[in-house]
């Protein structure tokens, strides 16, 4: 997969922070980790997963444990505090 551009404009974002949730989505520890947390179903997570809220939310879910954080930065290929700093910028 591509890196997203990086020059920080909305529809960046929301396709970083998508990206991000897929990764998350793909490690089934990780995706129900997320679910319990969130307190969301999978099929409410999959009418939603384009909402900013959630991305938010999945983002916010990354910052809180630093392994995963950088470990997905280094997937999408993006500094690690680029995705730390994509929720402040999702919610604007």
């Amino acid at each position: 997969m591509r890196p997203a551009p990086e020059n920080g404009n909305a529809d960046d974002a929301e396709t970083l922070g998508l990206r991000a949730l897929g990764w998350v989505l793909c490690d089934d520890r990780r995706a129900h980790r997320l679910l319990a947390l969130t307190g969301l179903d999978a099929a409410e997570l999959r009418a939603r997963a384009g909402e900013t809220a959630i991305l938010g939310a999945t983002i916010d879910f990354l910052r809180a444990h630093e392994p995963d954080l950088v470990a997905c930065a280094e997937a999408l290929g993006v500094a690690p505090e680029r995705l730390a700093n994509l929720a402040r910028e999702l919610r604007a």
